[in-house]
């Protein structure tokens, strides 16, 4: 089956080179991520998690760019045909596909693997800035109102009515919502909202999502999603989340959860940020106290009493959740327009290089963590958020799974007293189900090493 689409506004007119360059024959990589991130999103609403399945579920899907004289089209080949009602594709998906154009191309064309590797601390924060500013997601014009949401896309469904009510109490107060874009609590607070801005007539309503390659078919946009995108690595996934956040909101989740949070908390602990404010709030129904209870002990064993500092834990009051993220907001521009930063993108916040820097979660990078307290504490979170990150994809991207499946599970070494909590910790995940979807059997991609 084909199936010829045509891009619109700038997305319409490519210049021969950029063309070619996304052309199976001239550049494999840039199109085999095109091609791959292309299928991810026409796959939205698929009942998997697992990257390597949808993949080889449609080995037979191609796109190819084809020049017309009115500019260019997409033909998709053998597509998933969800994405398609009577023969014809859903907008929202269209949309979303030609943000994976914009965004593939743009990153692609401008900042290729060596600049960015070569590339200091202060040339990777504005490499995020100019695929946000690119993708138009930093609106000068806009208050504070960008709540990003974390939270597992393998919930219960008490916890994701939970998300739904907080999303909807956040927008009746005109709050908008940020997330890693998938389901779960990715897509519980953006259903929300969408009630909450339909009741108070708000009609321009953002719900932002950013994403990843690697994460991206795993994790496939929601439906709700309406600003899409697709940043290089995890690591700039995070660091655009918390410059473009106003508030924070954290939901029940499990490694990926954990791994945005350890990032957030060991960015906040760096004595430059002392004066930030960038409120974080935990929060889940009250069946969900003994998670956050497990949540908040780890930390506070691993990081110290100077983490739980940084943030607040309100149980089954989506309200005062509410409330808390609209007095964010609020203190949020004070403090932008009183140390004269933008009010869309937080340049003020200190990122050191060890939270920008990819890791790659290869057998060898992981088993030589330094999961040690005689460091700084806020290198200690580093280091711990990428033991997460490695059982991530460990768990669902697709070169992960093929590294464990050859190599067997990550080995994580570490001090015996924190790696005994870390076993806890994960054991609980596996125990809530929250590794993998419901119904999944879970096989551990990881060992941690207690002895």
């Amino acid at each position: 089956m084909k199936f010829t689409i045509s891009p619109r506004g700038s997305m319409s007119l490519l210049s021969q080179l950029e063309i070619e360059r996304l052309q199976q024959s001239s550049d494999k990589q840039l199109y085999r991520l095109f091609r791959n991130c292309c299928l991810a999103v026409l796959n939205a609403g698929s009942k998997t998690d697992s990257s390597e399945e949808i993949f080889n579920k449609y080995e037979d899907f191609d796109v190819s760019v084809v020049k017309s004289e009115r500019g260019i089209q997409l033909e998709l080949i053998n597509p998933p045909a969800e994405a398609f009602v009577d023969g014809k594709l859903i907008v929202g998906m269209q949309e979303l596909v030609e943000a994976v154009l914009r965004d593939i191309l743009f990153t692609g064309e401008t900042y290729n693997s060596q600049t960015l590797d070569s590339a200091d601390t202060h040339t990777l924060t504005h490499v995020v800035f100019d695929i946000l500013r690119n993708a138009q997601i930093v609106q000068p014009n806009l208050d504070p109102n960008v709540i990003v949401c974390w939270g597992g896309h393998s919930i219960n469904e008490v916890e994701y009515k939970y998300t739904k009510e907080v999303g909807y109490q956040m927008g009746l107060r005109a709050l908008n919502i940020c997330t890693g874009c998938g389901p779960g609590a990715m897509k519980g607070p953006m259903k929300g909202a969408t009630i909450g801005h339909a009741k108070q007539r708000i009609s321009d309503g953002r719900y932002l999502g950013f994403t990843e390659p690697g994460i991206i078919a795993a994790e496939p946009p929601n439906p709700i999603v309406n600003e899409l995108v697709i940043l290089p690595d995890i690591e700039k996934r995070l660091e655009a989340f918390i410059r473009c956040a106003h508030g924070i909101v954290v939901f029940p989740g499990g490694v990926g959860t954990a791994e945005e949070l350890l990032y957030l908390l060991g960015i906040l602990m760096h004595p430059e940020n002392k004066r930030q404010v960038l409120p974080v709030v935990l929060t889940g129904p009250a069946s969900s106290a003994g998670y956050f209870d497990a949540i908040d002990d780890f930390i506070v064993a691993t990081l110290g009493e100077a983490a739980r500092e940084l943030y607040t834990i309100i149980i089954d009051d989506p309200v005062a959740v509410a409330k808390a993220m609209k007095d964010a907001a609020r203190d949020v521009k004070e403090y932008r327009r009183e140390v004269g930063d933008s009010y869309c993108f937080n340049w003020t916040l200190h990122i050191e290089e060890p939270f920008q820097r990819p890791f790659i979660p290869t057998h060898d990078n992981v088993r030589n963590l330094n999961l040690f307290r005689n460091q700084e504490p806020q290198l200690l979170a580093s280091a711990l958020r990428r033991a997460f990150s490695s059982i991530v994809a460990g768990n669902v991207k697709d070169e992960g799974i093929r590294a464990i499946r050859k190599y067997g599970p990550f080995e994580i070494h570490g001090e015996r007293d924190m790696m005994r909590k870390l076993d806890v910790l994960l054991r609980a995940f596996v125990e809530q189900g929250r590794m993998k979807l419901p119904g999944t059997v879970y096989h551990p991609c990881y060992r941690v090493i207690t002895d």
